[in-house]
């Protein structure tokens, strides 16, 4: 069983919703907008600026996500890349796709002369993920996030 890693194309992106939506109601037990939902991707595909998605395939089928966002450190006179929107169809997990997605990331990071370093967000209590990310090398870093949110206004 082979997984294979790509970037993903425009025609990835009903997949793309669906997962994101998906680890909405998993992770965070919110129903997304469908609509918004296809738009917020399709727009990551109109201004690659912002970022790119992952894919991981298995026998041609795509069964897990990860989505790159850029942010631009000057106490680094670099960027961060940002891991969001991951996903791993369930009957996949445990089968190092996140693995895959996440080595992939990191040596497509590596061979930019801009990037300097990786970066996520995680739900205090997914204690399964903090696991998987300390696993992998990430370190939990010494800032807590604060927001406000004029979408899903929580």
């Amino acid at each position: 069983m082979a997984i294979s890693i790509r970037k993903a194309l425009r025609t990835d992106a009903q997949t793309i919703a669906e997962f994101n939506a998906a680890m909405a109601l998993e992770t965070e037990h919110l129903q997304l907008d469908v609509l918004r939902l296809i738009l917020g991707v399709n727009g990551l595909f109109d201004n690659a600026e912002k970022g790119f998605y992952l894919v991981a395939e298995l026998n041609g089928a795509v069964v897990g996500q990860m989505m790159i966002t850029y942010e631009w450190s000057d106490w680094r006179n670099g960027i961060f890349w940002w891991i969001q929107s991951v996903y791993v169809q369930p009957e996949y997990r445990a089968q190092k796709i996140y693995r895959t997605l996440y080595e992939h990331s990191v040596a497509l990071a590596k061979e930019q002369q801009n990037v300097c370093g990786l970066r996520l967000y995680v739900e205090k209590e997914n204690e399964r993920a903090h696991h998987v990310y300390e696993k992998l090398g990430m370190s939990l870093t010494n800032y807590d996030m604060y927001e406000v949110d004029f979408v899903l206004k929580r």
